[in-house]
C-alpha cells in the first residue's frame, strides 16, 4: 500500500492532537488509574471519557455514519490509536463492544440490531461483555456446553461463562450457546444478544493476581433470549464468532500497542542512562535484550502496516491476525520482563511503596502481561491456527 503521508492526514493528527491536548484530564498520565479510591469509582470516570471521545467525533472511525462511526480511513483509525497512545489517554472502557460487537452487528446483525445497539456501544451509553469461554471450553471454544433450548418466540440459555471483562456493568452480552447436539461440535452453536439484566443471571468477581476484579464468571439459568436477538443463523454461531475473534485479535490493537511498546521501549533506555549516571553497570546481554525489543516493536509497526493494508482493500481479517496476536503475546511479556531485570532489587518494591521505580507500574503490568497468552484465544490456539491455516500442515 502507499505509505506516503499525505496533507490530509497531517492534518487529521494535528486536528486530533490538539482536541487530546484541551480534554486530557488534568495530569493525567500511566499511572493515574492507580489514584481511584474504587473499581466503581473508575468505571465511571473511563465511561465519561469515552462519552467524550463519542461527542468529539473521536470513537468508531471507521463504522459507517449512519450507525454512529465517522466513515474514516483505516490511515486515520491507525493515527488515533498512535496519538492515544502517545498522549497516555485513557482506554476505551467499552472495548469488547467497539472492537468485538460493533464489527460483528456490522458484518452480521439485522439492520433492527444496528439501529438498536451501534451508537450507544460507541458513547459507551450501554457496556458491552462477551459470553464465549467457559470453565472446559475456553481455547477449545467449540466445546462450549452452554445449551439453549427453543422456547416459543425465543430460548432458554443454562451455563457458566468465565473470563468476563467488566461483567458486573455491562448492559448487553454476545454469547454462544449451543442449539444442537446431535452435529459436530462447530455446527451446533448460535450467536446470541443477552440482557445481562435478565431474570437467572448472576455475576460472580474473579481475584486476578494484579489484585483487581476486571474479570467474572457468569452462570445463566434458564435465561430468556428473544429469537431476533440471534445474530446470523441458528446453528452457525461459529463462523460468526470466528470473525468476532480476528477482529479482537488483529483490528482492535492495529498501532495503539506498538506505540505503547515504543515508549516503553523508550523507557528502558532511559532506564540503562540513569543506572550509568548513578555509578551502575548494565550487563551487556541485558543491554542486548533491550535492542532485541526495540528491534521486535519495528516488526511489530510492519505487521499492523500489513493489517491497515489488507483492511484499506476491504478484507476482512483472517488467520493472519493469529500470527499478529501471538507476535505481539511474546513481545509484551519480553519487554515486562526486561524491565524487571533493569531494575534489580527493586523490582520486588510494590507500587505502595515510595521507593519504587516508576511507582511500581511495571511490576503491575508484568503480573497483567502473563494472561496475555491466555486471553483472545490461547498462545497453543493461536500456533494451530498459524500452522494449519497459514503454513497448510495437517491437524496430526
Amino acid at each position: 500500500m502507499d505509505l506516503t503521508v499525505k496533507p490530509e492526514h497531517e492534518e487529521f493528527r494535528l486536528r486530533l492532537r490538539r482536541w487530546l491536548h484541551e480534554n486530557l484530564p488534568a495530569g493525567w498520565g500511566a499511572d493515574s488509574l492507580a489514584q481511584f479510591r474504587s473499581y466503581e469509582e473508575e468505571v465511571a470516570f473511563m465511561r465519561d471519557w469515552q462519552g467524550q471521545l463519542y461527542r468529539g467525533g473521536w470513537a468508531g472511525l471507521l463504522w459507517p455514519k449512519e450507525y454512529g462511526g465517522a466513515g474514516a480511513t483505516t490511515i486515520e483509525q491507525a493515527i488515533l490509536n498512535e496519538e492515544m497512545a502517545r498522549a497516555q489517554a485513557p482506554e476505551l472502557i467499552n472495548k469488547v463492544g467497539v472492537h468485538n460487537v460493533g464489527p460483528t452487528l456490522i458484518n452480521y446483525g439485522t439492520e433492527a440490531q444496528k439501529r438498536r445497539f451501534l451508537s450507544k456501544i460507541l458513547s459507551a451509553e450501554e457496556i458491552w461483555c462477551q459470553l464465549f469461554s467457559e470453565p472446559g471450553a475456553g481455547s477449545d471454544l467449540a466445546g462450549l456446553r452452554t445449551r439453549a433450548e427453543s422456547d416459543g418466540d425465543g430460548y432458554r440459555l443454562t451455563g457458566q461463562k468465565v473470563w468476563t471483562s467488566y461483567a458486573e456493568f455491562s448492559r448487553w452480552a454476545i454469547c454462544l450457546a449451543r442449539t444442537d447436539a446431535s452435529v459436530p461440535k462447530h455446527k451446533g452453536i448460535t450467536y446470541f444478544i443477552v440482557d445481562m439484566q435478565a431474570p437467572g443471571i448472576q455475576v460472580r468477581p474473579l481475584r486476578q493476581i494484579t489484585g483487581g476484579t476486571e474479570f467474572n464468571e457468569v452462570f445463566l439459568d434458564a435465561v430468556y433470549v428473544p429469537r431476533d436477538f440471534v445474530i446470523g443463523k441458528e446453528n452457525e454461531g461459529w463462523g460468526i464468532a470466528m470473525n468476532t475473534l480476528a477482529h479482537e485479535r488483529g483490528t482492535g490493537y492495529l498501532f495503539k500497542e506498538q506505540v505503547k511498546h515504543k515508549i516503553a521501549v523508550d523507557r528502558l533506555v532511559e532506564m540503562i542512562r540513569q543506572a550509568k549516571r548513578h555509578g551502575r553497570s548494565v550487563h551487556p546481554a541485558l543491554r542486548a535484550e533491550v535492542i532485541n525489543a526495540f528491534i521486535r516493536v519495528e516488526i511489530m509497526r510492519l505487521l499492523n502496516y500489513d493489517t491497515m493494508s489488507r483492511m484499506s482493500r476491504g478484507q476482512e481479517p483472517g488467520p493472519d491476525s493469529s500470527l499478529k496476536k501471538e507476535f505481539w503475546n511474546r513481545l509484551s511479556q519480553h519487554l515486562h520482563e526486561t524491565a524487571l531485570a533493569l531494575e534489580g532489587p527493586w523490582s520486588q518494591l510494590m507500587p505502595d511503596d515510595p521507593r519504587a521505580i516508576d511507582s511500581g507500574r511495571w511490576q503491575q503490568t508484568f503480573l497483567y502481561s502473563r494472561s496475555v497468552t491466555i486471553s483472545g484465544g490461547s498462545s497453543e490456539i493461536q500456533l494451530n491456527i498459524i500452522a494449519q491455516r497459514l503454513l497448510g500442515l495437517p491437524k496430526e
